[in-house]
């Protein structure tokens, strides 16, 4: 054999070692599981903001991650459903709201969890040791600012400066931050807050019967799941046929029909809680990554709603409007 031949047979069989190393390592898939209150598209916009999130940082659903999508409509489901997601292998699971988050801390303290939740203070919940460092298994991206709802109460009162009381849906106990906050913010700008407890549809039209006829002259809609994810469209339609000027956290109410919306933007949420996702993927532990907080607020009007209500928007609300449904 003379020299040529030896070395191209050597380069040849290192070659197909070569295939052979690749053939035995495909690439590897990473497992995301999503869990949620409600199903995929009764939320489609959120959902396919957090796919894409994934998709920018290279993770792509079908290529390169799997994310197994599962909900359930009551406590003992979701915990039923989280310890699924973990059997089923998930590195990381999202937690899309405030009761899939208990539901997966309740059943792990190890398998990292991504918060996106409105209603928790998440070192008073014991979910973490400091926003800076939450130091166990649980990061995300939290609103955790009941002022807020003391901002919309303030719209209300600039849309009706006559307005001296307002009713205010919640959902007990996991609204009660914003609760307070409304009721603080009421004292200043003496106006009277009464409670609706949230004690399902079937209740819904005739506790706001009640409190139309009590006086009410406004709504605001507290922020939860049940109530902003599940029951969204009832909660609009009901609230539209009492004919109270109401206001939520997010653009999708306004959208819906109700007069305004004000809070934080929620692609920018979802778009950040992918982030975090990724990361774990990439080798991150959520211990050492910070709890992040929104950045952005948006104020939506509904003018349709307005004109049915026989109610016009002051120009100073339209001009800081971010959105303006006709």
């Amino acid at each position: 054999m003379d020299r040529r031949t030896f070395i191209g047979s050597i380069s040849g069989g290192l070659f197909t070692l070569q295939l052979d190393a690749n053939a035995q390592s495909p690439p590897k898939i990473a497992r995301v599981g999503y869990l949620n209150s409600s199903p995929r598209d009764a939320t489609p916009s959120s959902t396919s903001t957090f796919y894409a999130g994934l998709r920018e940082l290279g993770f792509v659903e079908g290529k390169n991650v799997v994310i197994d999508f599962r909900y359930a409509d009551t406590d003992d489901r979701m915990r039923e459903r989280a310890t699924e997601l973990i059997g089923a292998g998930a590195q990381v699971i999202f937690a899309a709201n405030s009761y899939a988050l208990r539901a997966a801390r309740a059943v792990t303290t190890t398998l990292p969890i991504v918060a996106y939740n409105y209603e928790d203070d998440p070192v008073a919940a014991g979910y973490a040791a400091s926003l800076a460092r939450p130091g166990g298994n649980v990061t995300g991206v939290f609103l955790d600012q009941a002022e807020v709802s003391a901002k919309q109460l303030q719209l209300l009162k600039e849309m009706m400066p006559g307005m001296s009381r307002v009713a205010v849906l919640w959902d007990a106990p996991l609204a009660a931050a914003q609760r307070q906050a409304v009721e603080d913010a009421g004292r200043r700008l003496g106006i009277t807050v009464s409670p609706i407890v949230w004690r399902g549809t079937d209740a819904l039209p005739g506790a706001l019967r009640s409190a139309a006829q009590d006086g009410a002259q406004g709504l605001i809609v507290l922020s939860t799941p049940r109530i902003g994810d599940r029951h969204r469209a009832l909660v609009a339609d009901e609230v539209s046929k009492s004919r109270l000027p109401a206001i939520a956290l997010t653009a999708d109410f306004a959208q819906a029909g109700l007069l305004m919306a004000y809070g934080p933007v929620r692609r920018d949420m979802y778009r950040i809680a992918a982030t975090l996702v990724a990361r774990i993927l990439d080798g991150a532990r959520p211990a050492e990554l910070p709890i992040e907080r929104p950045v952005r607020f948006a104020l939506a009007v509904n003018v349709k709603t307005a004109k049915a209500l026989g109610l016009t928007f002051p120009q100073s609300l339209l001009l800081r409007a971010d959105e303006v449904i006709q």
